[in-house]
Protein backbone atom coordinates (compact mmCIF):
# COMPACT_ATOMS: atom_id res chain seq x y z
CA UNK A 1 0.00 0.00 0.00
CA UNK A 2 0.95 3.40 -0.73
CA UNK A 3 1.21 5.60 1.90
CA UNK A 4 0.96 10.00 1.72
CA UNK A 5 2.08 11.76 4.85
CA UNK A 6 2.08 15.44 6.26
CA UNK A 7 1.72 17.20 8.83
CA UNK A 8 2.44 20.90 10.08
CA UNK A 9 5.71 22.13 11.78
CA UNK A 10 4.36 20.99 15.57
CA UNK A 11 4.04 17.12 14.27
CA UNK A 12 7.33 17.01 12.54
CA UNK A 13 8.96 14.44 15.28
CA UNK A 14 5.69 11.90 15.24
CA UNK A 15 5.46 12.47 11.27
CA UNK A 16 9.20 11.17 10.66
CA UNK A 17 8.70 8.69 13.32
CA UNK A 18 5.93 7.42 11.28
CA UNK A 19 7.58 7.00 8.23
CA UNK A 20 10.50 4.89 9.35
CA UNK A 21 7.44 2.88 10.86
CA UNK A 22 5.72 2.78 7.68
CA UNK A 23 8.25 1.75 5.45
CA UNK A 24 9.66 -1.04 8.49
CA UNK A 25 5.93 -2.07 7.61
CA UNK A 26 6.52 -2.64 3.70
CA UNK A 27 5.08 0.44 2.50
CA UNK A 28 6.50 2.76 0.29
CA UNK A 29 5.56 6.96 2.26
CA UNK A 30 5.85 9.85 0.61
CA UNK A 31 6.94 12.53 2.62
CA UNK A 32 4.26 15.93 1.71
CA UNK A 33 6.32 17.72 4.11
CA UNK A 34 5.75 19.95 7.91
CA UNK A 35 7.24 23.30 6.92
CA UNK A 36 3.72 24.95 6.08
CA UNK A 37 2.68 26.41 9.15
CA UNK A 38 -1.24 26.83 7.23
CA UNK A 39 -1.78 22.88 7.93
CA UNK A 40 -4.86 23.07 5.42
CA UNK A 41 -1.93 23.62 2.89
CA UNK A 42 -0.75 20.24 3.49
CA UNK A 43 -4.10 18.62 4.28
CA UNK A 44 -5.37 19.68 0.92
CA UNK A 45 -1.92 19.13 -0.96
CA UNK A 46 -1.98 15.06 0.51
CA UNK A 47 -5.76 14.61 -0.08
CA UNK A 48 -5.97 15.70 -3.34
CA UNK A 49 -2.82 12.99 -4.39
CA UNK A 50 -4.98 10.38 -2.31
CA UNK A 51 -7.95 11.02 -3.90
CA UNK A 52 -6.10 11.43 -7.37
CA UNK A 53 -5.44 8.12 -7.06
CA UNK A 54 -1.24 8.41 -6.46
CA UNK A 55 -1.22 7.05 -3.09
CA UNK A 56 -3.63 4.84 -1.30
CA UNK A 57 -4.62 6.46 1.57
CA UNK A 58 -2.69 9.52 3.33
CA UNK A 59 -2.08 10.11 7.13
CA UNK A 60 -2.08 13.82 8.34
CA UNK A 61 -0.89 15.35 11.94
CA UNK A 62 -1.17 18.44 13.63
CA UNK A 63 -1.65 18.96 17.43
CA UNK A 64 -5.25 17.09 17.89
CA UNK A 65 -5.41 15.52 13.92
CA UNK A 66 -9.16 17.91 14.04
CA UNK A 67 -7.92 20.40 12.22
CA UNK A 68 -6.17 18.28 9.62
CA UNK A 69 -9.43 15.96 9.31
CA UNK A 70 -11.42 19.59 8.51
CA UNK A 71 -9.35 20.28 6.23
CA UNK A 72 -9.15 17.09 4.47
CA UNK A 73 -12.80 16.43 4.74
CA UNK A 74 -13.43 19.49 2.26
CA UNK A 75 -12.01 17.64 -0.66
CA UNK A 76 -14.32 15.76 -2.71
CA UNK A 77 -13.66 12.31 -2.10
CA UNK A 78 -11.79 12.44 1.27
CA UNK A 79 -13.06 10.35 3.99
CA UNK A 80 -10.86 11.69 6.84
CA UNK A 81 -11.01 10.20 10.38
CA UNK A 82 -9.37 11.21 13.64
CA UNK A 83 -7.81 7.55 15.36
CA UNK A 84 -7.37 7.79 18.87
CA UNK A 85 -7.32 5.00 19.96
CA UNK A 86 -7.41 1.39 18.51
CA UNK A 87 -11.34 -0.02 18.08
CA UNK A 88 -12.12 3.79 16.27
CA UNK A 89 -9.30 3.37 14.05
CA UNK A 90 -10.48 0.09 12.83
CA UNK A 91 -13.83 1.19 12.48
CA UNK A 92 -12.52 4.31 10.53
CA UNK A 93 -11.83 1.56 7.87
CA UNK A 94 -14.51 -0.81 8.68
CA UNK A 95 -17.33 1.20 8.77
CA UNK A 96 -16.58 4.78 7.14
CA UNK A 97 -13.71 2.89 4.22
CA UNK A 98 -11.82 6.15 5.63
CA UNK A 99 -8.66 7.24 2.94
CA UNK A 100 -7.11 9.73 4.92
CA UNK A 101 -5.86 8.53 8.87
CA UNK A 102 -5.12 12.42 11.11
CA UNK A 103 -3.48 11.87 14.47
CA UNK A 104 -2.73 14.60 17.27
CA UNK A 105 0.68 14.79 18.08
CA UNK A 106 -0.40 16.15 21.45
CA UNK A 107 -2.75 13.75 22.08
CA UNK A 108 -1.05 10.69 21.18
CA UNK A 109 2.32 9.32 21.61
CA UNK A 110 5.12 7.62 19.57
CA UNK A 111 4.32 4.35 20.20
CA UNK A 112 0.33 4.34 20.38
CA UNK A 113 0.62 6.23 16.84
CA UNK A 114 3.09 3.41 15.68
CA UNK A 115 0.23 1.13 16.88
CA UNK A 116 -2.92 2.75 15.22
CA UNK A 117 -0.89 3.31 12.33
CA UNK A 118 -0.39 -0.65 11.88
CA UNK A 119 -4.01 -1.37 12.83
CA UNK A 120 -5.41 1.07 9.64
CA UNK A 121 -3.13 -0.28 7.39
CA UNK A 122 -3.80 -3.92 8.21
CA UNK A 123 -7.76 -3.42 7.97
CA UNK A 124 -9.63 -3.48 4.51
CA UNK A 125 -13.16 -2.08 3.86
CA UNK A 126 -15.20 -4.72 3.03
CA UNK A 127 -17.67 -4.27 0.10
CA UNK A 128 -20.87 -5.35 0.83
CA UNK A 129 -21.25 -4.91 4.74
CA UNK A 130 -23.60 -3.17 6.08
CA UNK A 131 -21.92 0.11 6.43
CA UNK A 132 -21.55 0.16 2.15
CA UNK A 133 -25.02 1.75 1.79
CA UNK A 134 -24.09 4.41 4.76
CA UNK A 135 -21.06 5.38 3.17
CA UNK A 136 -23.14 5.65 -0.61
CA UNK A 137 -25.30 7.78 1.51
CA UNK A 138 -22.49 10.53 2.12
CA UNK A 139 -20.81 10.24 -1.30
CA UNK A 140 -23.95 10.56 -3.27
CA UNK A 141 -24.81 13.68 -0.68
CA UNK A 142 -21.18 14.82 -1.36
CA UNK A 143 -21.80 14.67 -5.28
CA UNK A 144 -25.10 16.32 -5.48
CA UNK A 145 -23.73 19.13 -3.67
CA UNK A 146 -19.80 19.85 -5.25
CA UNK A 147 -19.25 23.00 -6.92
Amino acid sequence: MNIAIGCDPNAADLKNALIKHIEQLGHPCHDYGSDDPIYANVAIEVTEAVVAGKHDRGILLCGTGIGMCIAASKVPGAYAAVCQDPYSTERSILSNNANIMTLGSQVVGAELAKSLVTIWLNVTFIPGSRSEPKIQRISEYARLHEK
